[in-house]
């Protein structure tokens, strides 16, 4: 233990001689656990970000689009027929099992005016159930009632990106009027914050009108009883897989399509959009891992040459050692130790220089990061298992240097 302690001190005075040759040879791995920890901080936090996008839209909620048609040989892309209709999500919430509840709605983005305020905002045409599926509380006010949906009433709920740019600050909200097409609407509710959706918009900027009034006073429509977008929701997540196919076979059904036609709509899930974003960020953190595994790889190759250097510039120093008494494995340890110093020390600014990146990049951009325990002792462990592989060639050639070859060294 002695030993141990006597050359650990001893491989930290050779290093301090030379604090400027340390700094940059532990320069590389630097960066690559800075990286590493910064990287895998980004992909924790993008992670946790989607997962409380998807909890914002409702894990038990999936919907259904206008798919790809073909008429008269001229093939629409998705969304782009008006194959869903009322009757459809009506059929629906009617025959298949285990859905507890469905809303349709039909969307535009337009120019909303109150008094000497504009803004160009997404209005949503949608039913009475929305709240309830989508679980989206009141902030204030109330949202429509099915009354003022089969009245058509001039009623509307407001986001809170869309009502931050129509009222000034302290404005009261509820019971305003604002104009869509010239149709006045009257605010009767106040949507809580629900931050951005899957795709990066922003759900807040918003108004929301009974599916009647849009239909026929505001959005209207090419044929009457379309919709461009059916949600369904199910009492749990678990039955939500269950129901898809279910629902497939009722809208064929009611579609008359044949066997070899495709479906002329698509039904999503929450879990399918978040599959598909979740790979990506996957892909990109592995791609961006890799280039910081480079680095620490990279850093543990100047630990090597700068040991070589460090054994040329030593070897009569290795060879007095040996003169008196010193073993091969005390010359091997002195060097390797060396080695683990160096790399142990660059983990740890490393560390603390990722740990800080990520705040920033949080404080700058916005972005959320979640810093990982398990990344930062990888990170640290892995550049400590760099620092003594590359390490190993150097002390290896100290420890096999003959005495008097190493004395007559000039």
């Amino acid at each position: 233990m002695n030993f141990l302690l006597v050359t650990i001190q001893l491989a930290l005075r050779v290093l301090r001689r030379n604090p400027l040759r340390a700094g940059l040879t532990m320069l590389g791995i630097i960066i690559g656990v800075g990286a590493v920890v910064a990287m895998v901080s980004l992909g924790q936090g993008a992670s946790a970000s989607v997962q409380a996008q998807i909890a914002s839209l409702g894990t038990n909620v999936l919907i259904v689009i206008p798919g790809a048609t073909t008429v008269s040989g001229v093939r629409s892309g998705l969304g782009g027929a008006s194959t869903l209709t009322v009757e459809d999500a009506r059929e629906i919430e009617r025959k298949v099992d285990g859905v507890s509840g469905v809303t349709y709605g039909t969307r535009a983005v337009l120019q909303v005016v109150h008094e000497h305020q504009n803004w160009s905002t997404v209005v949503l045409g949608v039913t009475s159930e929305f709240p309830d599926i989508r679980d989206w509380p009141m902030a204030q006010g109330s949202f429509f009632t099915q009354s003022d949906e089969d009245a058509a009433a001039k009623v509307a709920v407001i986001g809170k990106t869309a009502a931050d740019n129509l009222f000034e600050r302290g404005e009261e909200i509820v019971g305003a009027q604002v104009r869509i097409k010239n149709v006045p609407l009257r605010i009767i509710g106040v949507l809580t914050p629900k931050g951005q959706s899957l795709l990066g918009q922003d759900q807040d900027d918003v108004i929301i009108i009974p599916f009647s009034t849009a239909e026929r006073k505001v959005l209207g429509t090419q044929f009457l009883g379309t919709v461009g977008i059916i949600m369904v929701a199910t009492a749990t997540s678990e039955r939500l897989r269950e129901v898809v196919p279910e629902i497939k076979a009722l809208l064929r059904t009611r579609h008359r399509l044949q066997v070899s036609d495709e479906d002329d709509f698509t039904v999503r899930t929450m879990e399918d959009i978040a599959a598909t974003m979740a790979g990506a960020s996957r892909t990109m953190l592995m791609m961006l891992m890799s280039i910081a595994s480079i680095s620490l790889v990279v850093g543990g190759i100047g630990i090597m040459n700068i040991l070589l250097v460090s054994v040329t510039e030593r070897t009569r120093e290795i060879g007095v050692r040996m003169a008196v008494g010193a073993k091969r494995r005390h010359i091997l340890l002195q060097f390797l130790i060396e080695a683990t110093i160096l790399s142990t020390i660059g983990g740890i600014i490393g560390i603390l220089a990722g740990i800080a990146g990520a705040h920033l990049v949080t404080t700058v951009a916005g972005w959320p990061t979640i810093i990982s325990v398990q990344a930062v002792m990888i990170a640290f462990l892995f550049s400590v298992s760099v620092g003594i592989f590359f390490g190993l060639y150097p002390a290896n050639k100290a420890s096999r240097l003959k005495p008097i070859e190493a004395l007559r060294y000039e």
